[in-house]
């Protein structure tokens, strides 16, 4: 089943989906907004400031898991020898590259109030710039390269070699002793964040993925036009 690939069908069903997830992303996202700015408190050291967590830390969750994607669809690429795989990361890039740049940007915006700079070299955050350099490389390499199957080895090179990043992000404040703060969040033992800020964060991460899904959606529906276009059946 993975041998073959018929961009018609595929497209049949994927053309339907954007306006649904559509909705379903504006209604996620007023109900997130709504608890992240309006209903959530405020923290008893950072007050206001610490709403930013609602953006920052759902953008780069969403960063982390598609990054990691690619690097599982990269192998699947090369297991399977299936070029749909390649065709879905290609589709996946873009939004995860993108929720890394917000992710830095808001964690800047955060750091200000909080560390009282816009920038420090810390190793979370540091760690974060470098993967948004694997995004722009894995990115890069398919407007460079013109062959389909020299692309393919080279941005599944490039999604293996950097998901090597993901355990540092994940684990650089527990390794090092780091300005970021220490992990909040933990789904096999308790969560040192209150079930007030809990909620509309998962909602917001929701939101986002539920965007990132959209943007996936879109730019996939227009990878497959282009293979109709061709005239080819399968991949």
């Amino acid at each position: 089943m993975f041998k073959s690939f018929e961009p018609n069908k595929i497209f049949a069903i994927t053309s339907k989906a954007p306006k649904y997830v559509l909705f379903l992303f504006i209604v996620v996202l007023t109900i997130g907004l709504t608890e992240a700015l309006v209903l959530s408190p405020e923290d008893y050291k950072q007050s206001d400031a610490v709403r930013i967590m609602y953006v920052h830390v759902p953008a780069a969750w969403i960063s982390l898991g598609i990054f990691s994607s690619l690097a599982l669809l990269s192998v699947g690429s090369f297991v399977f020898k299936n070029k749909n795989f390649a065709l879905i990361a290609k589709s996946l890039a873009p939004s995860g590259f993108v929720f890394n740049i917000i992710a830095l940007v808001t964690g800047s915006i955060w750091g200000k109030p909080t560390w009282g700079t816009w920038w420090a070299w810390d190793a979370r955050i540091t760690s974060m710039l470098i993967l948004a350099l694997f995004y722009g490389m894995y990115l890069l390499a398919w407007r460079i390269y013109e062959e389909k199957e020299k692309v393919v080895k080279v941005t599944s090179m490039i999604a293996i070699l950097g998901v090597i990043n993901v355990p540092i992000i994940k684990y650089s404040v527990d390794w090092w002793n780091t300005l970021h703060q220490p992990t909040s969040i933990n789904i096999l033992s308790n969560s040192s964040i209150h079930v007030s800020m809990l909620i509309p964060l998962g909602i917001m991460t929701a939101a986002f993925a539920l965007f990132s899904l959209l943007i996936f959606l879109m730019k996939y529906n227009t990878e497959l036009i282009k293979i109709k276009n061709k005239g080819l059946d399968r991949l």
